[in-house]
């Protein structure tokens, strides 16, 4: 059987872990490739908001194997209390999960170098989440980090401490102090109790279960224009998003991906710095954050907001080879009187281009918009998709005659029940 992969088409906060969950039902596996704590996935059902960071989303369905890639980086202290939080509300989160031995760990030296880094930055900042992601990355390409299987071996202790310690003089080159030593408590606390649970050579684990048939749902973290070589460089996340990240992340071949589902807001959020060229600063923006709730899910922070902005939906689609695209949260434009869509973008010299280009040239570059009809009714009583109205249904098909994409899923609101299927 094959592997299907569902990626963000956006800077991330697409609803992912919504569609995860509600696609997981069909599946044997679902495995997270890469990321780490710096991406919340978010899903509601029964009335009740869960929020997972490093676990993956297919953990909510008993009869799933959930698998944390290779390609993850991995905090323990996180992942016991994301367990621990899963447990107190009546789910065994430890039953069917399986955890790359060759993920690599987040220390708590990764966290304070982070912020140690970013606060160097001064006004350059990238808008990290803090959570130790890219240094610990750092350490994974340069050779000297620790992954998950080096916690089973005697000398690890030894090993941690020379790492902390090149940390340390990373640190002190920037006449600043770890000062780690509370957390350090707590992170081999952790430890302790991540070596109680599965973990496996998670590539020979996928590889037989689709030698057996299984069906293996891939889950990607943030979103295809953070990628660390295709997106909005240097204010990505330091991990492959797109779907290539799911084979190095997994450790399956190309030739066992099917289809690519690719998650888009019905509009346009970032968090954090870089360019954004449809971002709107004005009372519309305002009325997008608060109607869609656009707060971060790891770090509460608001949400920058705008309109859709297709050259990048183009650009990511084109990466990933998107085959179906799942639109989500539709209900939260349903009070404007006027949809805007970005179709081209407009250079310095007044031509149009469908392009993304790189970071210096779109910076100057103008969004150039069509306007739409709004539908201004509520969408909450809708259980069809074929009951949308009909605004609703002229915006869809707008963007699947601009993408070249089939909307195979229309999402109105954060409840499993609230997912259309469009034949």
């Amino acid at each position: 059987m094959p592997v299907d992969v569902l990626v963000g088409l956006q800077w991330g906060d697409e609803g992912k872990g919504k569609i995860v969950d509600v696609l997981a039902p069909t599946y044997d596996v679902v495995a997270r490739f890469q990321g780490g704590p710096n991406a919340g996935h978010t899903l509601t059902f029964n009335g009740t908001k869960h929020v997972l960071h490093q676990v993956p989303s297919g953990i909510f369905h008993s009869h799933i194997i959930n698998v944390v890639g290779n390609g993850v980086v991995l905090d323990p202290a996180v992942f016991r209390e994301e367990l621990r939080k899963l447990t107190a509300r009546g789910i065994d989160g430890t039953a069917n999960l399986y955890i790359s031995r060759k993920a690599q760990l987040i220390l708590p030296s990764h966290r304070a170098l982070d912020r140690i880094w970013e606060e160097a930055r001064g006004g350059d900042r990238i808008g990290s989440t803090l959570k130790g992601i890219g240094p610990t990355y750092q350490d994974k390409v340069g050779r000297t980090g620790l992954r998950v299987g080096d916690t089973l071996h005697a000398n690890f202790r030894e090993r941690y401490q020379q790492t902390v310690e090149r940390h340390r003089q990373l640190a002190n080159f920037h006449q600043r102090e770890l000062d780690i030593e509370a957390e350090e408590a707590i992170f081999f606390e952790a430890v302790e109790e991540l070596r109680q649970l599965r973990l496996v050579d998670t590539e020979y684990l996928l590889n037989d279960l689709l030698s057996q048939g299984k069906r293996i749902l891939a889950e990607g973290a943030q979103g295809s224009l953070l990628d660390i070589d295709f997106g909005t460089y240097p204010y990505v996340t330091s991990s492959s998003t797109i779907v290539a990240g799911a084979c190095t992340g997994l450790g399956i071949a190309p030739k066992h991906i099917d289809k690519v589902y690719g998650i888009s807001k019905a509009y346009c959020t970032r968090v954090g710095s870089g360019p954004f060229p449809t971002e709107l600063h004005d009372e519309v923006g305002e009325k997008i954050r608060q109607a869609g709730r656009e707060f971060g899910s790891t770090t509460g922070r608001p949400r920058r907001c705008g309109w859709i902005d297709l050259p990048a939906l183009r650009y990511a689609i084109m990466l990933n080879g998107v085959t179906e695209l799942h639109l989500m949260k539709a209900d939260v434009l349903s009070d404007f009187a006027e949809i805007r869509v970005c179709t081209h973008y407009k250079r310095a010299d007044g031509s149009l281009t469908e392009q993304l280009p790189d970071l210096g040239e779109l910076e100057q570059l103008e969004p150039e918009y069509v306007s739409l009809p709004g539908w201004q009714v509520s969408l909450d009583d809708v259980s069809q998709a074929h009951e949308l109205p009909a605004a609703v249904q002229g915006y869809v098909q707008f963007l699947e005659q601009q993408l070249q994409v089939p909307v195979s899923i229309v999402s109105i609101g954060p409840d499993r029940t609230s997912t259309l299927h469009r034949s």
